[in-house]
């Protein structure tokens, strides 16, 4: 019964292929990631369902084929997820969708976009310096009985290669192209970390209609607004004044008439009591007014939010921000369980990788050579699309 509801969702992802067979080995692949109990790459999907081992070049060519176009497989698993799911999380009537980077340990020296990355959260298993892919990803929050958690709908890789010298787009911008490409047809709330507080990213959110909820930094700045001119006072020439006095969004919890005292909102806590003051302020990177709301808990300290929406309410700011983590305890099950970066797909005709890699800029070398890298970098996409498929 289980796997007649598998095969019935499995079933409605067959616009992404352009073949019948294609859409036979992505059904094979996506049980194998289901059901084994290793992840030692494609040979697990072998071992897992007991194929041959002929058909482990067979996978392998269907990975790498472009019969399975990724940005259909991609919207069509986004259409799937928010038309099969009943308990996608909804404030104020939008979804809230969560983005976050992970980095991915690969010592392959013919693996394109290998590069020496740097993690900020040490610890020992946990290295400073590893070499690997850096990917960016997005997931859905959804929600059944009392708990929440992340579905993922795409990752890629955004770091490593560079076709142009002429392409200077940062991962903020990469950040934007990768919601873009979902095809979302309604208005979100975006939650990320305080890396993507910025004003390229909320200009790109709010050019859709979106809004955006994160962290600032704890010496963030803002200002009021300019106080309007007093009656009967002549304005000066040029343009006329925008920005009012400067303040510092931590100074918010100094004035103590303006705290506010709430039950805390954040996913899995009980009996716990936080302060909270709110202001809605100009920011200069966007030149908007932005809420911020400055907050005090007993346990964890200060922690600064922001929201694009100045009609959502704060305890909602604090509430929908709680639940970013859940996109990393996504990565921990796709990486550990489900296999999603387990790939191993080298490249044989690619200059073999120095130990102290960066980036691989690739516009001197011959278009063949950049075809192929291409070509090995959509392979590790529909593997990385695949597992969050089967996460």
């Amino acid at each position: 019964m289980l796997w007649r509801h598998w095969w019935n969702l499995v079933c409605q992802l067959r616009p992404a292929c352009s073949r019948g067979r294609t859409f036979l080995w992505m059904m094979t692949a996506l049980a194998g990631m289901t059901v084994r109990t290793d992840l030692r790459g494609v040979t697990s999907i072998v071992r897992a369902l007991g194929l041959r081992p002929i058909y482990y070049d067979r996978i392998l060519d269907f990975v790498h084929s472009a019969a399975l176009d990724l940005d259909t497989l991609t919207r069509t698993w986004r259409n799937l997820v928010f038309k099969a799911h009943p308990g996608i999380l909804r404030v104020e009537g939008r979804p809230v969708l969560v983005g976050d980077g992970i980095k991915v340990a690969k010592a392959g020296r013919k693996m394109p976009a290998v590069k020496k990355l740097h993690q900020q959260s040490e610890s020992n298993t946990k290295p400073e310096y590893i070499f690997g892919h850096s990917c960016q990803a997005v997931a859905v929050l959804a929600q059944a009985l009392l708990s929440v958690f992340a579905i993922p709908l795409t990752c890629r890789i955004h770091e490593g290669v560079v076709f142009s010298n002429r392409d200077k787009r940062t991962l903020l911008d990469k950040m934007i192209l990768l919601i873009d490409s979902l095809g979302i047809p309604e208005p979100f709330y975006f939650v990320a970390d305080a890396y993507y507080g910025t004003g390229r990213i909320i200009r790109g959110l709010l050019a859709q209609g979106n809004h955006l909820v994160t962290r600032v930094k704890s010496n963030a700045v803002a200002w009021y607004p300019a106080p309007p001119l007093p009656p009967g006072a002549s304005r000066r020439r040029g343009r006329p004044r925008k920005y009012g006095n400067k303040i510092k969004v931590s100074s918010l919890l100094k004035k103590v008439d303006r705290l506010q005292e709430a039950a805390s909102p954040i996913y899995g806590e009980k009996d716990v009591t936080i302060q909270w003051a709110v202001a809605d302020l100009l920011w200069r990177p966007v030149g908007t007014l932005i809420r911020f709301v400055a907050v005090i808990h007993p346990h964890r300290g200060v922690i600064l939010l922001m929201s694009t929406d100045l009609n959502l309410a704060p305890l909602e700011i604090i509430r929908i921000y709680g639940l970013r983590f859940k996109i990393e305890v996504s990565f921990k099950q796709a990486l550990h369980v489900i296999g999603a970066y387990a790939y191993h797909f080298w490249m044989a005709a690619m200059t073999p990788l120095r130990r102290v890699s960066g980036n691989q800029y690739l516009h001197r070398k011959p278009q063949s050579y950049r075809d192929g890298v291409r070509r090995k970098m959509a392979a590790y996409h529909r593997h990385m699309q695949l597992g969050l498929i089967a996460q």
